[in-house]
C-alpha cells in the first residue's frame, strides 16, 4: 500500500488541483475554436498547446529547466520573436494602395484612438475593488486596441510580463473575430448611400517609390520617435527585402520559413503564461473586457474619420475604409470588402481598405512607441 502510495504521488493525476484543469480546459478551447472555427489557427494552436503544457502538473515546462521556460526567455523576454513576426508581416506586406493613397494614413491614426481610450480606462477601473492596474499595465492592456498581436506582446513583455498571457490571448481573440465584432459597428455608424460609395481606381505605383517608401518611414521614425524604431525598423527592412527585388530567396524565407517557426515558438511561449495561478485572476477579466471596448472604439473612430474625409471629400471616399484601420491584415479589409459587397455587388474596396489595414500595423507600431517612451 505505501509503494502504490508512492506511485500515486509521482503522477501528475495526485497534483492536479481544479484551477489547472480550468486553464487546461481554456487551452482546449482554443485549440477548437483554431480547429473547427478556424480563428487565428496559426497561433491559436501553439498558444492553446502550450497552456495545455504549462499546466501539467510535475512536468516543469515553464519552470527552469523546461522547454518553454528557456523559449520564453529566449524570445519573449527579450523582445526577439515579435520582431522577427514583424519583419515577417513586413516582407508580406504591399504598401502600393497607401502609397497611392496617402491620405488613407489618417485613418490608420484615428483607429488608434481605442489604444489611448482604453488606457485611461484601464487607470479608471482601479476604482473597482479587485482591479490593481499600474500605469504600465494599463499602457501594456491599451494596445489590444490595435488589433497587432505581435506589437501587444513587445508592448506586455517590456511594460507588464505578468500580464502577458492575458493580454496576448485577448489581443489574438478580438483579432480572429473581426469578421464578427466589425461589421454591426461599420453598419450602424453608417447609411446604405454611404456603403454603396464605389472608390476610383487607384493609380499605379512604380518599384521606386516601394522601395523609397520604407526607408523614408523609417528615417521619419529614428528622427521622431526612436522608441517604436524596433518594431517600425525590422516592417521596413522586411518590406524593402520584398519590393527591392536584389534577394528574393531572403525575401520569401523570411515570408515563409522564418516567419512560420518565430510564430510556432512566439506561441508555445505565449501558452506558457497561461498557468492558473496567473490567468484566473480578476484582472484578467479585466482586461478581456477592456480589449473588447479598445477595439470596438478603434473601429468606431476609423469609421467616423472616414466619414468626415468623405464629406470633405465630396463623397469619393466609402466611410467603411475606416473600419479597416486596426492593424488585422489582411482580415480586417476582406470585412470591409464584404460589408461593401453586401451593400452594393458591384462595389470591391478590398484594395482600398488596405491602404488604412497596412497604415494601421504603422500606426499601432507608433502607438506602442510612444507609450514606450512615455511609461517605459
Amino acid at each position: 500500500m505505501e509503494k502504490f502510495s508512492i506511485l500515486w504521488d509521482s503522477t501528475a493525476l495526485a497534483h492536479f488541483h481544479y484551477q489547472q484543469l480550468i486553464m487546461m480546459g481554456v487551452g482546449l478551447l482554443l485549440l477548437y475554436l483554431a480547429i473547427v472555427k478556424k480563428f487565428e489557427p496559426l497561433l491559436l494552436i501553439p498558444i492553446g498547446f502550450g497552456a495545455l503544457l504549462t499546466n501539467i502538473p510535475l512536468a516543469g515546462f515553464s519552470e527552469p529547466g523546461g522547454l518553454l521556460y528557456y523559449i520564453y526567455e529566449v524570445g519573449i523576454e527579450t523582445g526577439v520573436f515579435p520582431l522577427l513576426i514583424f519583419m515577417g508581416v513586413g516582407a508580406m506586406t504591399d504598401f502600393g494602395a497607401l502609397i497611392a493613397n496617402p491620405r488613407m494614413l489618417l485613418l490608420g491614426a484615428a483607429a488608434q484612438f481605442g489604444i489611448f481610450a482604453t488606457l485611461f480606462g484601464a487607470i479608471a477601473l482601479n476604482m473597482v475593488p479587485g482591479f490593481e492596474f499600474s500605469l504600465k499595465d494599463a499602457s501594456a492592456i491599451a494596445i489590444i486596441g490595435g488589433a497587432d498581436g505581435p506589437t501587444a506582446i513587445f508592448l506586455a513583455s517590456r511594460l507588464s510580463p505578468d500580464l502577458l498571457g492575458a493580454i496576448a490571448v485577448a489581443a489574438y481573440s478580438y483579432m480572429a473575430l473581426v469578421p464578427i465584432i466589425q461589421p454591426p459597428i461599420m453598419k450602424a455608424l453608417t447609411t446604405k448611400e454611404e456603403r454603396q460609395i464605389k472608390m476610383a481606381q487607384l493609380r499605379p505605383v512604380s518599384q521606386r517609390e516601394k522601395i523609397i517608401f520604407p526607408l523614408a518611414v523609417l528615417m521619419l521614425t529614428i528622427l521622431f520617435l526612436p522608441s517604436a524604431t524596433p518594431l517600425v525598423g525590422m516592417f521596413c527592412f522586411g518590406n524593402l527585402m520584398k519590393e527591392c527585388g536584389v534577394v528574393e530567396r531572403l525575401s520569401k524565407t523570411t515570408q515563409n520559413e522564418l516567419i512560420n517557426t518565430t510564430t510556432i515558438f512566439l506561441g508555445l511561449a505565449v501558452g506558457s503564461k497561461l498557468s492558473a495561478e496567473k490567468f484566473l485572476t480578476v484582472e484578467t477579466l479585466g482586461i478581456l473586457g477592456l480589449g473588447a471596448v479598445a477595439f470596438a472604439i478603434g473601429t468606431a473612430t476609423g469609421v467616423l474619420m472616414a466619414k468626415l474625409m468623405s464629406r470633405l471629400s465630396g463623397g469619393t471616399i466609402n466611410p467603411l475604409i475606416g473600419a479597416a484601420g486596426v492593424s488585422a491584415v489582411p482580415m480586417a479589409a476582406r470585412v470591409v470588402n464584404k460589408v461593401g459587397l453586401q451593400a452594393n455587388p458591384h462595389n470591391f474596396l478590398l484594395m482600398h481598405a488596405m491602404g488604412p489595414n497596412v497604415a494601421g500595423v504603422l500606426g499601432s507600431a507608433v502607438a506602442a512607441g510612444v507609450l514606450l517612451a512615455l511609461v517605459g
